[in-house]
């Protein structure tokens, strides 16, 4: 798919033609689509796809004709009919003429720049652009990893009493999940140093220095925040794995309390259910015999089940 924006310093708007400060999304192009912009803007059609490649690592790539950059960003996507994070490659291709943007799917990220929802946004402006691209990005990392942490606590109070290991499968996805962010991360921060460094042959203005210095510092607030919630869950991973091996050790041990509190009567019975001739068991002949039985049998029972309790087997 193929969208091509225009604006001006009064209006946002989708147009049909590849113009002079135009920003091009281009969102799983087909060979034909992503033929034509190569050729528009003497673009290498390796480059152009690179991104598409789920696989492909956070850079920069500096040619004659146009800058590439690329980097990771985090995007929703349903597992075992749960939600969970993943990272997929961004492309931002700067040429004289028109930004363009290229990526796997749909992304969030870029639906607040669609809808006009940011102050000081202009297509023409391409520099400024694309480092609030970048801005943006770090800031939905750290949505993404402050929701990862309810996400957690909520896995906590259901895994104090838990005997299953569904709950521990998620906190071990959860877990994943921030090493993959980890990772993309650090290679987005190495990004934003180079196009910060004196290296860099993208034009920036004073607020572009500034918004790539916020830029950077929310990156590295979110490697550490990262860093934190990782911790924390591997700690999780392994105290609740003892936890609901406990729990389970407590349950067969309350089922083998019972069956040895229960075993008494039984032995009583059977002792009383086998036939004898002219047999002296006690209190043969007795006409209440059956019901002393049972009150001396669950009288026993009683006394142990006390017993344990007061021993906190119970």
């Amino acid at each position: 798919m193929k969208q091509v924006f225009l604006s001006t310093t009064t209006e946002f708007k989708e147009i049909d033609s590849l113009e002079s400060g135009t920003w091009i999304n281009l969102v799983n192009p087909s060979q034909s689509e992503s033929v034509e912009i190569a050729n528009a803007f003497g673009i290498d059609i390796t480059d152009l796809r690179a991104p598409l490649d789920a696989e492909e690592m956070s850079r920069v790539t500096i040619e004659d004709d146009y800058t590439l950059i690329i980097v990771d960003v985090p995007i929703t996507e349903e597992r075992n009919n749960k939600t969970y994070y993943v990272t997929i490659p961004l492309g931002i291709i700067l040429t004289e003429d028109a930004i363009i943007t290229t990526c796997l799917e749909k992304l969030p990220l870029l639906d607040i720049f669609i809808h006009r929802r940011l102050r000081n946004f202009y297509t023409f402006m391409k520099s400024r652009f694309i480092f609030q691209i970048l801005y943006r990005n770090a800031e939905l990392y750290l949505t993404a990893l402050r929701s990862i942490d309810r996400k957690s606590e909520q896995i906590e109070s259901q895994l104090h009493q838990s005997t299953r290991n569904e709950e521990l499968i998620e906190l071990m996805e959860l877990e994943k999940t921030i090493v993959y962010f980890k990772a993309s991360l650090k290679t987005n921060e190495r990004v934003i140093k180079k196009l910060t460094s004196a290296t860099s042959n993208i034009k920036k203005y004073l607020e572009d220095e500034d918004l790539l210095e916020d830029t950077l510092i929310e990156t590295q607030q979110a490697i550490e925040m990262a860093d934190i919630y990782g911790n924390i869950l591997r700690g999780m991973t392994d105290t609740f794995a003892s936890i609901i091996s406990n729990n389970q050790n407590n349950i067969m041990k309350t089922l083998a309390l019972v069956t040895v509190v229960m075993s008494i009567p039984t032995m009583i019975f059977s002792a009383y259910g086998m036939n004898f001739k002219n047999n002296d068991i006690p209190l043969n002949g007795e006409p209440h015999a059956f019901w002393i039985i049972m009150f001396i049998a669950f009288a026993i029972s009683g006394s142990l089940t006390v017993y344990l309790m007061h021993k906190k087997l119970f």
